[in-house]
């Protein structure tokens, strides 16, 4: 029997330049990959730069069970001035003088914004409030007040300091679950040490397992079309693996279920050659097929 191979599928790493949305590197990837069949894992704002997760043809379909629960950023804060969206694109609404901070001050605040903690969400994200988007409501001139939620700030370290006159900008590396916001710890750290702060640059350096390492600029894409990691190697990349046998693998290909092994969540068939058949999800007696790499032909 023979299996329906996964043509041109795959997942491109963009390194996401500023000033585009997520919807626009979607639309520039399409041309440049020559196919409609192109989605995106996750979003990163227009002022932000890096690691954007795309992925092609049938590998779209891979991207909503993707764990990219773990992000990493580097970022510059510009402590003695707060904004309206807690970047550099808001209307200043306050701030004090930065010039009494030490770096000594700084790091010390910066630490019960590690670990778990509380979050209010930056008034401008896309968390929706009664059907809108909390940046529209925002815009229109809503007063958006959001619940702080719990998230999980692994590393928030600064590694460079620069004065400008009352102004202080902290070079930040942040490590982080999804659902955090970086311009929010901006915020914060800004609030706890009396002067505010907001952010002036952002770049994704790693999603989950993708990173830097093996993004392609959307420059290098059009001049030459390529996956950053054929389907097979994204599975491997961003899934626990179960070998199994040919038979086991003509099965998931028409949709049979395996017997459990004892792996939690969702995981990769794959053949000892390397060749991914499934991602399969155990429930009581059966390891299902979540989605089917490769169908019967």
């Amino acid at each position: 029997m023979g299996f329906l191979e996964p043509d041109g599928a795959g997942l491109v790493i963009v390194d996401k330049p500023a000033g585009l949305t997520s919807h626009d590197v979607v639309a520039r990837c399409r041309r440049a990959m020559g196919t409609r069949k192109v989605g995106h894992a996750g979003t990163l704002d227009p002022m932000a730069t890096g690691v954007l997760v795309i992925g092609v043809e049938r590998a779209t379909k891979l991207l909503g069970h993707l764990a990219l629960t773990t992000k990493a950023y580097s970022a510059t804060i510009r402590l003695g001035v707060a904004t309206s969206t807690d970047d550099a694109e808001g209307e200043v609404t306050g701030g004090a003088s930065a010039v009494a901070l030490d770096e000594a001050a700084v790091r010390a605040a910066m630490a019960p914004l590690t670990g778990d903690i509380e979050q209010v969400p930056s008034s401008v994200s896309a968390i929706k409030v009664d059907g809108k988007r909390a940046h529209q409501l925002v815009r229109e001139g809503a007063d958006v007040q959001l619940k702080a939620r719990p998230v999980t700030v692994d590393a928030f370290a600064a590694h460079a300091f620069r004065r400008e006159g009352d102004l202080l900008d902290v070079d930040v590396t942040v490590e982080c679950s999804s659902g955090t916001y970086v311009r929010a710890l901006a915020r914060d750290l800004g609030g706890t040490l009396g002067v505010g702060g907001h952010l002036t640059a952002l770049r994704r350096t790693r999603v989950g397992p993708y990173g830097l390492d093996h993004a392609i600029t959307l420059e290098d894409l059009f001049e030459t079309p390529r996956l950053s990691y054929g389907i097979d190697a994204a599975i491997a990349a961003g899934f626990t693996t179960r070998e199994i046998t040919q038979a086991q693998a003509v099965d998931l290909s028409l949709g049979r279920w395996l017997d459990p092994i004892g792996l939690p969540g969702v995981y990769a068939a794959v053949t000892p050659d390397g060749r991914a058949f499934a991602l399969l999800q155990e429930s009581g007696k059966r390891a299902s097929s979540v989605f089917v790499v490769r169908p019967a032909a």
